[in-house]
């Protein structure tokens, strides 16, 4: 396939996107070529065009690891996915497949791992290409546009919580109910366990409610620690950190049962701030989790598919981006924003 697509490039870090022509790739051995058909917006993203993190991705660059679409072309060997199969590149784009990590299920942490939208031109335009074996299968029926914020919040969530290890009928405190948040209630109640969300906005804790969580705590009231004690008898057995806020992280190991574990999943600039005492004296497990392996995936879009998780999602087009990453970096979305490719403008 020839021709040319719409794209959202990063030309300059910390500049508005370019909305501009760029040339339909092709498939080379071993890689498919997918049309997109939506594709969730997420905070990484915005770091990713700032450039904020060590290792920045090589300008100019198309962000973008929450896309969904169909395989339109295959490179030569590609025999795991077909012409016509709806799938999802997320930020996990590849990784060796043969180092201890890899063959220990573990390929998120591989050394030579290759992320969607970062060093990978990624979901932000109307073709992508993609490593067959690293893409997500989206499970019939399941809306591309309702699948996109699966394959990244979704997972991140999933895997956070069972990397808690809370077993059903035990406590788990959920830190930050936004875009992240609102999906880890929903599969830790499809889990069997008790929720403790815990936010600053009434607004987002009354739609934790709705979704199922058993108890909610407004951080800027009074002490949040001793609340979610209150709440979960003592604290709660596995806590998941989604806010981006090192106030949140410190908070969260203070809302840890003893002998409990601590998830961190948000990523808030500065160095952490631990209780080591606390840590100790209490037998605390603090763990990071990164977003998920392969199965970690299929399992996650199994709940959506089955109709137990739903992502709140606001549809835009791709024309749309720069104010959508305004309204980011000022806590102005409440959930996820999708791309919809079938809303193109101009």
């Amino acid at each position: 396939m020839t021709g040319k697509m719409q794209a959202a490039v990063v030309e300059e870090f910390g500049k508005p996107l370019v909305i501009r022509e760029w040339d339909i790739p092709t498939p080379g051995p071993g890689q498919i070529l997918i049309k997109i058909e939506a594709c969730g917006v997420c905070h990484t993203d915005l770091h990713a065009a700032h450039g904020d993190w060590p290792l920045k991705p090589t300008l100019p660059f198309i962000p973008g690891h929450e896309g969904i679409g169909i395989v339109v072309a295959l490179g030569e060997g590609v025999t795991s996915v077909k012409d016509g199969e709806r799938v999802g590149v997320p930020w996990l784009y590849s990784a060796c497949g043969h180092c201890e990590y890899c063959l220990s299920a573990w390929e998120t942490v591989c050394a030579s791992a290759q992320f969607g939208g970062y060093t990978q031109n990624g979901g932000f335009a109307e073709y992508i290409i993609a490593d067959p074996n690293y893409v997500a299968h989206i499970p019939a029926g399941l809306d591309p546009r309702e699948a996109a914020p699966i394959i990244c919040a979704g997972v991140t969530t999933y895997k956070g919580i069972k990397e808690a290890s809370v077993r059903p009928g035990q406590w788990i405190a959920i830190s930050g109910v936004g875009g992240l948040g609102h999906l880890a209630v929903q599969y830790a109640k499809a889990m069997g366990l008790r929720v403790c969300a815990v936010d600053i906005n009434d607004d987002k804790l009354a739609h934790a409610t709705k979704l199922g969580a058993d108890a909610v705590v407004n951080a800027r009231e009074g002490d949040p620690v001793a609340a979610v004690k209150e709440a979960t008898d003592g604290g709660a057995h596995g806590v998941l950190i989604t806010a981006p806020s090192l106030a949140a992280f410190k908070q969260g190991v203070g809302m840890t049962r003893k002998h409990g574990t601590c998830v961190l999943v948000g990523l808030p600039p500065g160095e952490f701030p631990l209780d080591l005492f606390g840590v100790v004296a209490n037998c605390i497990t603090v763990r990071g989790s990164f977003v998920g392996t392969r199965q970690d995936m299929a399992e996650a879009l199994a709940f959506a598919a089955e109709g137990k998780v739903k992502a709140d999602i606001e549809l835009q087009p791709l024309s749309a981006i720069n104010d959508i990453f305004k309204r980011l970096e000022h806590g102005d979305v409440p959930s996820r924003v999708v791309i919809d490719f079938s809303k193109r403008e101009g």
